[in-house]
């Protein structure tokens, strides 16, 4: 809605507006009685000088000086109820004149009394159109007794008094029957602008309200007594996915569940003159997704101050949520940054003494006994736990960035290939790549890119056991930012899986360390960007990607405080060497862990 000010200069404008036309049709008028004059003087219409009213023309000759002078003054002042009651006097004084001028009582432009005081109703309040009606009449009568008196010369002295008090007093009932119905016009003339003024005012209050409503960046919704639904803003659309034809009319606990309760401890606590608490509750979007919302619940109250609703106002905490989750895996991770390398010597040292002991012994026992199947277990066992260590020194001392400007689409590509050649692919997965051909330049550290795709990847080909699709997207976002997307159609995960995906050593449903993930995290957050993830069960998973075209190295430490990164390097089977180990031959698979 426009402000005040706005307001007043739009009245302004119209006030004078209307000015203008008045000075303008005054003019043409003048013209037009002037010419109707000059006719009916002529008796043809063929004009002649002779016949021409001269004192017609001085009144036109006048108001064409008084129109200039108003123009003047309208532009000159702001003030615009003085410049019309000036007028309208300097109109009575003219027309005065000219009835005086062209035979006072016997004058044919008597009339044109009645058209000012009708004329002054459009632009005066009832009492002015009155009082200007009564001007009028003691304005005329006095001209009249002047001319009778002989004070001024007129025709009236000639004129019998019976005569002049006939015409006089008729016209003075005609003025003021003029003046009454001019002033009742006058009041039907100023309630309709009340009422188009008000209705404009209305309309500009609705249309401000509503503003202010769809305006709030916080859902609202307002409900009767009964819970119905009627107000519906722009934001509750956008946190609940819900729109507010859909919703307008619904109970608010198909939106919120049962909310019988939380209305209860509101009230109560307004009740007390306490403040409103605030309440979060889970709700589900159209599109399956869970969203955490915080909400607080107040009465919304009649005109008559009794209350006859309720105000739901709430935010989506979603994303401080995961703010909240990111900053507290951080402070998890830093704590276990600093034990990592430590601890993984420690068991890495015995470990590889074991396992070389183990070697010797199995080298003087005969294949096929029982005692050999134990040596292999043990053989084997030591090698997985050594694969675990690894990932975990991956994660806590990650290798060196190396950035460069590297080609998104060629390395989804590449991914995509060593995927379909990979054996955990069977015939019943199918994958897709939806990069196209364009090249997508970003800065940033190649191997640990394609280790993302590749971490991912793998995880999504381990979540369809039975096969399904796997569908990598990619396309540029605002603020100079790409986004890469990997979709598949596996089993998903419940929200409280999801919100420990990133975390180390979470639950694995196959069994994995989780660190797989814990490490996508990591670099994606040394490249500056951001992951998110929407997951259902039986519903697939979708994992995106928002990164800068320009990525800057970081600054941080490593969680465990080393200087030395230790280096590393990605193909479809990385090969991590021990130097803990005494075995040349002793290979590290890198284990991609599952959701």
């Amino acid at each position: 809605m426009a402000s005040l000010d706005q307001n007043t200069a739009a009245d302004n404008l119209r006030e004078s507006s209307r000015i203008q036309s008045l000075i303008i049709g005054r003019l043409v008028v003048t013209f037009l009685l002037l010419i109707t004059s000059w006719i009916w003087h002529s008796g043809t219409f063929k004009l002649s000088f002779d016949n021409f009213p001269q004192g017609l023309f001085l009144v036109f000759v006048i108001s064409v000086g008084l129109t200039i002078v108003y123009f003047f003054l309208l532009r000159l002042s702001p003030s615009y109820s003085w410049q019309i009651r000036a007028q309208f006097l300097t109109d009575l004084l003219l027309v005065t004149w000219l009835v005086w001028r062209t035979g006072d009582v016997t004058s044919p432009y008597i009339t044109l009394y009645i058209v000012v005081i009708g004329v002054s109703s459009l632009f005066l309040k009832p009492r002015p159109t009155l009082l200007f009606s009564a001007l009028s009449t003691i304005v005329f009568v006095g001209m009249c007794m002047l001319v009778y008196n002989g004070l001024i010369i007129g025709t009236a002295q000639d004129q019998p008094w019976q005569k002049i008090i006939q015409i006089v007093s008729f016209h003075v009932v005609a003025f003021l029957v003029v003046g009454l119905l001019a002033a009742r016009l006058s009041d039907r003339h100023n309630s309709g602008q009340q009422l188009e003024e008000t209705a404009r005012t209305l309309a500009s209050l609705r249309l401000l309200h509503e503003r202010i409503i769809e305006s709030i960046r916080s859902g609202l919704i307002t409900t009767d007594l009964n819970g119905s639904i009627y107000t519906f803003n722009a934001a509750a659309t956008e946190i609940t996915g819900l729109s507010a034809d859909a919703v307008t009319g619904t109970n608010v606990a198909d939106i919120f569940g049962d909310i019988s309760v939380p209305i209860e401890i509101a009230l109560a606590a307004a009740s007390d003159g306490e403040q409103s608490p605030r309440f979060e509750t889970d709700l589900i979007t159209p599109d399956g997704f869970a969203v955490r919302i915080g909400y607080g619940i107040s009465l919304l109250y009649s005109k008559d101050n009794e209350a006859s609703g309720y105000i739901i106002t709430f935010q989506d905490l979603t994303q401080i949520r995961s703010m909240e989750d990111s900053v507290r895996r951080k402070e998890r991770l830093a704590a276990l940054g600093r034990v990592a390398a430590g601890l993984a010597h420690e068991i890495r040292n015995p470990l590889g003494a074991m396992r070389g002991a183990i070697q010797v012994l199995d080298s003087g026992t005969e294949r096929g006994t029982a005692q050999a199947q134990l040596m292999d277990i043990i053989l084997k066992e030591s090698d997985r736990l050594n694969g675990i260590i690894t990932n975990f020194l991956n994660y806590a001392r990650p290798a060196a960035t190396n950035f460069a400007e590297l080609d998104l689409t060629e390395a989804i590509r590449e991914t995509v290939t060593l995927l379909r050649h990979s054996p955990d692919v069977s015939p019943t997965h199918e994958i897709v790549s939806l990069a196209g051909e364009s090249p997508l330049k970003i800065t940033g550290d190649v191997s640990q890119i394609k280790q993302i795709f590749w971490n991912l990847s793998r995880n999504a080909i381990q979540a369809m056991p039975d096969g399904g699709t796997l569908t990598f997207g990619i396309e540029p976002r605002p603020n100079n930012r790409i986004r890469i997307s990997i979709t598949d159609t596996g089993r998903g995960m419940p929200p409280e899986r999801v919100e420990q995906l990133f975390e180390p050593f979470a639950h694995s449903t196959t069994g994995g360390t989780g660190l797989g993930l814990s490490i996508v995290y990591q670099i994606v957050r040394d490249h500056g960007g951001s992951i998110s993830v929407k997951s259902r069960e039986n519903g697939g998973t979708t994992i995106s990607i928002d990164l800068p075209r320009e990525a800057k190295r970081p600054s941080s430490p490593r969680l465990d405080g080393s200087s030395q990164p230790k280096a590393s390097a990605l193909t479809e089977k990385p090969n991590v060497e021990s130097t803990d180990i005494p075995n040349p031959h002793f290979q590290e698979l890198l284990k991609v862990d599952d959701r």
